[in-house]
């Protein structure tokens, strides 16, 4: 009986507390661990009752484990029923704020790390890359438009291609240090570009701004993907254009270390899904193996 196996889950105060974090955040066991204050066994131990009653699911990546509440089937009557119940109790309002912090403190990190790497991030993606050149491959997906942006631009690599291809080009990144560097690309080819400091998941873009949007090799970088996908259709207008190019799974931890990877890649059927939940159409995917057993994939969609 699901409502017994729940109520049971839910039946001490710390799996309250966990379920009710979950309920909006994805967190890993090690955020979970700071958050709650209480050694990794016995957060284990709560999650995985909560797990087990079919309250929780467990996204396994690399050597990391992150937990976030089901929000499918009968669960997510279940969290709608029993949430309401969780909106006046002081303490589960502040694990909410508390764990706001963790996260909003995991996007400055990321930050930091490409603020600390901007001088060096061509060099490292070639490394990567090797000859296949991920600019050209996109490009050949797109058409001649009137106002293109590269979301998660970088050092502008890919806007110097754009700039070919559209009227105007904006380019959004959330790391100064790599918008500087995008600046000094620019100025020495008498590229004007419309650069915009901002997060991929609260774009600084007006809704129906763009015809085309380009994600490149930035999704893998953040905490909730489909959000940045989402943002990309609200500034696209009707008709136009998105295209994504992303790793596929994969379980190269180095990439983590190294580039400040969040996922290890993605697998079709994830991309699959939200790129319909985020209101497009796929209408192309290509697919080009790289070294090191990577593969990117490269999504081409339409506003639906």
């Amino acid at each position: 009986m699901n409502a017994l196996m729940c109520f049971k889950a839910l039946s001490d105060s710390t799996r309250i507390r966990i379920y009710n974090v979950l309920l909006r955040w994805e967190l890993s066991v090690n955020e979970l661990v700071g958050l709650m204050d209480m050694g990794q066994s016995r957060i284990s131990r709560h999650l995985k009752i909560l797990t087990d009653a079919g309250l929780l699911t467990c996204r396994r990546n690399g050597v990391w484990a992150f937990y976030s509440a089901v929000r499918e089937g009968w669960a997510t009557s279940f969290s709608e029923a029993v949430s309401s119940l969780f909106r006046d109790d002081a303490l589960l309002q502040d694990d909410l704020r508390r764990a706001a912090l963790t996260v909003d403190e995991r996007s400055a990190r990321t930050r930091q790390f490409f603020n600390a790497i901007a001088p060096r991030w061509d060099v490292l993606k070639s490394d990567i890359m090797g000859a296949f050149d991920i600019n050209a491959a996109i490009l050949e997906q797109g058409e001649d438009v009137d106002k293109a942006a590269d979301l998660g631009c970088g050092t502008g690599e890919l806007l110097v291609s754009l700039a070919g291809r559209a009227r105007r080009v904006i380019g959004v990144d959330s790391s100064p240090m790599m918008l500087e560097e995008a600046r000094k690309r620019f100025s020495g080819q008498g590229i004007a570009a419309d650069l915009r400091l901002g997060e991929l998941e609260h774009l600084p873009l007006k809704d129906d701004e763009v015809d085309l949007a380009v994600i490149s090799l930035a999704l893998h970088h953040l905490s909730e993907p489909v959000l940045a996908l989402c943002e990309a259709r609200r500034i696209l207008r009707d008709g136009g254009r998105l295209i994504v190019a992303e790793f596929d799974r994969h379980d190269n931890e180095m990439l983590r270390h190294t580039y400040g990877d969040r996922w290890l890649g993605f697998p079709r059927e994830d991309m699959d899904r939200w790129i319909r939940e985020a209101g497009f159409t796929m209408v192309h995917l290509a697919s080009h193996a790289l070294g090191r057993s990577l593969v990117i994939n490269i999504f081409t969609c339409t506003t639906s």
